[in-house]
């Protein structure tokens, strides 16, 4: 069932001018006095949210660069995104590529409303790096299964309706061939989320404990035993989006527990004043700048203080916009051979070590800029005048993350150069850790 309603009908499968389509529509229907909700129904109604997803669950099948268009044009014109999160990046094209169609319409339409918001219930104490070695148990009851065990640094644990649980349903399988990927209703008894205060002062990261917990039988995806299989789909969505820099919407959070939806559509969209500004290191080539607003400040801030006219500096600046620059080729990379029926191998663990790195590399230059101006937000009163030293220092005491969350660095590299050694064995017979 389609809910999209016109916005690109004169379009002709995509070949138009998506932006004057959008634009139009926006016109026509933004008000930053709706509630967040009602904006989001009608942005999904229309087939905005997710033009790239199939006609028949709310997109147009339009080509991702035409897609990302859809968004762009969005912010453009100053209204409310998508409600971007962990449901509409990696849930929601999970389930389209697994689910079946029972699924897809029980829980699609929460997803690209944003009524629901969801977490990933993956990483184990003592199953992170070595995902596939997790113990989190499922076992089968009447009507479905009984999960108890334990997870940690989940995102966004203690505001989600929803989760996406990766649990071991045969633990005499081989330990990636014994795993379910499944659907869990996170406001039930035997869940417990305790959250976890990181050196940035936030907690978006819980540890969650699982004790008894009840998951329906057609909650499972993808089919019993065959999680691994749907969770590499999820994780390369992951390392896909939140390694070539995500995909931002604004500050509202999707979710009937975030507390969002019934506040103002408007109070969540960001002004500026310098939308019309250009890139100053913009070339003309095939790929579309990943300059960021942060990355303009940067220079911005460089040239006002007098930094730009050290060659370290300028250096600095041409490498992170030339790394931007090559995640972009990559992608087109990928994109090309695709088109040709062939694949290339590992692009999503490539692309997912490539954001890292440029990730750290913005925070060295940000930090190189700003001096001790860019370390001492949060410490002295007088920082608190500068809203921009507050990002950098917000950002570089997050950086580290981006070599951790998806699949740690080291696990992007083993995947893309070393074999599974226990590939095959029981799950019950190889040593933990390992």
């Amino acid at each position: 069932m389609s809910l999209a309603s016109n916005a690109f009908d004169a379009l002709g499968g995509g070949n138009g001018d998506v932006d004057a389509a959008t634009t139009r529509w926006l016109a026509e229907y933004w008000d930053p006095e709706l509630s967040v909700l009602d904006w989001w129904l009608l942005l999904a109604e229309s087939g905005l949210t997710v033009p790239t997803w199939p006609r028949d669950w709310y997109g147009y099948d339009l080509p991702r660069d035409i897609g990302n268009r859809v968004h762009r044009a969005i912010a453009r014109f100053g209204a409310l995104g998508p409600p971007v999160g962990q449901a509409l990046l990696l849930v929601g094209p999970t389930i389209l590529r697994h689910g079946t169609d029972e699924q897809k319409g029980r829980y699609l339409p929460s997803i690209v409303s944003g009524q629901a918001g969801w977490c990933q219930l993956f990483s184990e104490p003592a199953a992170g790096s070595d995902l596939a070695g997790l113990q989190t148990r499922a076992d089968p009851v009447a009507g479905g299964f009984v999960v108890n065990g334990q997870k940690v640094w989940t995102t966004n644990g203690a505001t989600s309706d929803m989760g996406m649980l990766l649990a071991r349903t045969d633990p005499d399988a081989p330990k990636h061939r014994g795993l379910s990927w499944m659907i869990v209703n996170m406001d039930q008894p035997g869940i417990e989320v305790r959250p976890l205060r990181e050196m940035t002062g936030e907690d978006l990261f819980s540890e969650v404990f699982l004790t008894d917990v009840f998951v329906e039988v057609d909650a499972v995806v993808g089919g019993l035993g065959n999680g691994w299989g749907v969770a590499n789909t999820t994780l390369g969505y992951e390392r896909t989006n939140y390694g070539a820099g995500g995909s931002k919407s604004s500050l509202a959070v999707p979710g009937s527990r975030a507390g969002d939806l019934d506040k103002r559509a408007g109070r969540y969209v960001r002004t500026r004043s310098d939308k019309s500004r250009t890139v100053d290191l913009a070339v003309q080539t095939p790929v579309r700048s990943r300059w960021s607003r942060f990355d303009q400040e940067l220079l911005d801030r460089a040239k006002e203080i007098g930094r730009l006219g050290d060659p370290d500096v300028r250096e600095d600046f041409a490498r992170l916009y030339t790394f931007q620059q090559l995640a972009g080729y990559l992608g087109l990379r990928h994109k090309a051979l695709r088109a040709v029926g062939q694949e290339l191998p590992g692009v999503a663990n490539m692309g997912k070590l490539w954001g890292s790195r440029t990730a750290r590399h913005r925070r060295d230059l940000a930090l190189n800029v700003l001096g001790l101006a860019g370390t001492l937000h949060g410490y002295v009163d007088e920082a608190a005048s500068d809203p921009f030293a507050e990002e950098a220092t917000s950002r570089a005491l997050f950086s580290p993350a981006t070599s951790i969350y998806g699949g740690t660095d080291e696990v992007q590299r083993n995947i893309l150069g070393e074999p599974d050694p226990f590939r095959g064995e029981p799950f019950r017979s190889i040593p933990r850790n390992v």
